[in-house]
């Protein structure tokens, strides 16, 4: 990676994030700027790896760009599908009652910075296209781990949608399937896929490979301390109660219980 295709990179995800601002200003629903932001953070991945396969000395990155890519669509055409439904994401929602006339300009700043965590969490996919290392049974693994991400995540997505669309659940929590191991397994499987960059990154030819490690640490702080468990419960806590109070008291809320039963 040189210098200038980061600023590059950088500056492509600060004029998504532009985008996304003007998107939601012209539907009134800021659960688009979830889409813009993975669609974005993908093509970043993607274009990393295909400047790493370009130099003929990065034999990984064509796998770290496929996978790139089919995390980026699984994950953003869900985005899309649940915010075409018209209601916006609560965590948004709230946003915008709490921050009132001066929503437009916090949500403008609020998108530049997702926009910088977007480009530092971007090189952690570069440094993993780049390693210039022979391909090995790390990097199997790391496919297996970055898989084991998008269908994990996917299949807690599916499991709440069903538990959404049947009219019994209304005003209940879902409690069932791999969300009676974790409140928030969909986070956690999206943080797992992060561990795989530093798998394919950190070599001994490869001295910043380590700082592929800094991917799944962001990605670990905005989750689940910034902007995914902390509004998300809050919001939570408002509109289900003493039943969600419950939940939370007898299910981990990030990293699933191996031990407890599935409903």
């Amino acid at each position: 990676m040189t210098l200038m295709l980061i600023i590059t990179v950088t500056l492509f995800l600060s004029l998504a994030m532009m985008l996304a601002f003007r998107v939601q200003q012209r539907t009134r629903n800021a659960g688009w700027v979830d889409a813009v932001w993975t669609f974005a953070l993908g093509l970043a991945g993607v274009t990393y790896a295909l400047a790493a396969s370009r130099h003929g000395a990065a034999p990984r990155a064509p796998l770290v760009g496929l996978l790139v890519a089919a995390w980026s669509l699984r994950l953003g055409l869900y985005i899309v599908g649940r915010t075409r439904e018209g209601v916006e994401d609560s965590r948004y929602a709230q946003f915008r009652r709490d921050w009132g006339e001066a929503f437009d300009r916090r949500m403008f700043l609020f998108l530049q910075i997702q926009a910088a965590a977007a480009a530092f969490l971007a090189l952690s996919m570069g440094l993993a296209a780049s390693n210039p290392a022979p391909l090995g049974a790390r990097d199997a693994l790391a496919g297996m781990v970055l898989g084991a991400s998008v269908i994990g995540a996917g299949l807690a997505d599916a499991q709440l949608g069903r538990f959404r669309a049947d009219p019994a659940n209304r005003g209940r929590v879902c409690d069932r399937g791999l969300w009676a191991r974790s409140r928030h397994p969909n986070y956690f499987f999206e943080w797992l896929g992060w561990c795989a960059y530093p798998l394919f990154a950190i070599a001994p030819v490869h001295p910043l490979g380590w700082l592929a490690l800094s991917g799944p640490v962001c990605m670990y702080w905005l989750l689940v301390h910034v902007s995914g468990i902390p509004p998300l419960e809050a919001q939570m806590l408002r509109s289900r109660g003493d039943a969600y109070r419950a939940y939370q008291a007898a299910t981990p809320a990030f990293f699933p219980s191996l031990f407890r039963k599935s409903r």
